[in-house]
């Protein structure tokens, strides 16, 4: 089986390791990839994995690449090209496409449209204001106070959400968008369930939890995420259930009644509040930086996994298969992210950091010559697995601790308050 995997960051690189421990996979091609992908080559006997330069916006030339190498399935990881209907062109050509329709995408691709699919479904979420001038926003916020949840109606990296007690800064924000939605707060931990799709059958993932402040104790600006943790040990029992009946599968039958059905992955994020479950959002595509903790602890193959999504047969899977023990991913960032994040920054001990149960996934990496430098925001994501989540926390710490870049900044609490027990709901 040859697979393509469009994208260039941490999901990717995630993804494309995941694919290449698959038996059944025969070749994985990344486009364009990054150089922590190319580094995986020589790692695996019998398999190639390569890098293949493509701009992800020209369909055409995507169409044109998977056509070429002659892909049994093709895997679009950001949500961009997703939203902007890349699937499309893809099935158009006869290829399996891991990923949603353009149609499908406006799951993410506009909070407006998944409140309107949610109230259909009768899924439960966060009351909300859609406004498009300054009056109506500020008279939502006022209508909700503090503390303030401001979301930019369409796609903004993960950094389209403030959350704040201050009402200029929440003005400021919806200011800056040209449709905005004014939500309710929604108190209680907040759970990252991913969701594989046929657009039938909904097989939930394990759950995770995922840390969007730069900071230590959740302080500082929202970022596309700062690290997270698998399995939650403080999750309710049968809250998965509960979820995939609530959330998942009625969103997937709306998404089906209405003439688009959505395939691939369904990431719903979530609040348990006082009041139940909530959503909070939905992405149409696997979450960074959650894939990075789930992936090494996910025994089902993969390929076959998302090929069988891709071809309408995941009902031939009666659930997946995880190994025991924890994952803790933490992000390593550049200096001054999230603002105006430095590159061209010398990248330094990956080597020494990386072991049997140690991956660091590039997500915002170049070769500068022969030196790795940095080149987004979100630079790496180290990723531990343990018999516990302390002793992943421990093994993604110490990984950390070996990896040089000037001036790079991470949290230092990345499942903390779970490791010490200091979670309830």
């Amino acid at each position: 089986m040859k697979v393509l995997v469009i994208g260039s960051g941490g999901r990717e690189h995630a993804l494309v390791w995941a694919l290449a421990q698959d038996a059944d996979v025969e070749q994985v091609v990344a486009a364009p990839g990054n150089p922590g992908i190319a580094a995986l080559h020589p790692a695996y006997d019998g398999q190639t994995i390569v890098c293949r330069p493509v701009d992800v916006s020209d369909h055409a030339a995507v169409v044109a690449l998977a056509t070429e190498i002659g892909v049994d399935l093709a895997v679009v990881g950001p949500e961009a090209p997703l939203v902007a209907g890349l699937a499309d062109p893809l099935r158009d050509a006869g290829i399996p496409v891991f990923g949603p329709s353009k149609d499908a995408a406006q799951l993410e691709g506009s909070k407006a449209f998944a409140k309107d699919v949610m109230a259909a479904a009768s899924v439960p979420t966060s009351r909300a204001y859609v406004c498009t001038t300054p009056e109506q926003a500020a008279e939502a916020i006022d209508a909700f106070g503090p503390p303030y949840v401001v979301k930019d109606d369409g796609l903004a990296a993960g950094k389209g959400v403030v959350v704040t007690s201050d009402r200029a800064e929440a003005l400021a924000h919806a200011a800056g968008c040209e449709q905005v939605l004014i939500e309710e707060f929604l108190d209680g931990p907040e759970v990252s369930l991913f969701a594989i799709t046929d657009g039938t059958t909904v097989l939930p993932m394990q759950p995770a939890q995922d840390f969007k402040r730069l900071g230590d104790n959740d302080e500082g600006p929202n970022t596309g995420g700062m690290g997270a943790y698998t399995p939650l040990p403080w999750a309710p029992e049968g809250m998965v259930a509960e979820i995939t009946d609530k959330v998942l599968q009625p969103t997937v039958d709306e998404m089906r009644r209405r003439g688009t059905p959505f395939s691939g992955l369904l990431y719903a994020g979530l609040a348990l509040t006082s009041r139940g479950v909530r959503v909070i959002e939905f992405n149409c595509r696997f979450g960074d930086p959650e894939t990075q903790a789930l992936l090494p602890m996910l025994k089902t193959p993969l390929g076959g996994l998302l090929l069988a999504a891709a071809t309408g047969k995941l009902a031939d899977y009666d659930q997946l298969s995880w190994r025991n023990g924890s994952a803790v991913a933490v992000v390593l960032a550049a200096k001054k992210y999230p603002v105006n994040p430095r590159s061209g920054d010398t990248i330094a001990g990956i080597d020494q950091a990386e072991g049997d149960t140690v991956r660091v996934f590039h997500a915002g990496t170049a070769l500068d010559g022969d030196d790795l430098v940095t080149a987004g925001g979100r630079v790496l994501a180290v990723s531990a697995t343990g018999k516990d989540l302390d002793e992943a926390r421990q093994r993604a710490y110490a990984a950390v601790g070996q990896i040089r870049i000037k001036g790079s900044q991470h949290r230092t609490d990345i499942a903390l308050k779970a490791a010490r027990g200091e979670i309830t709901v």
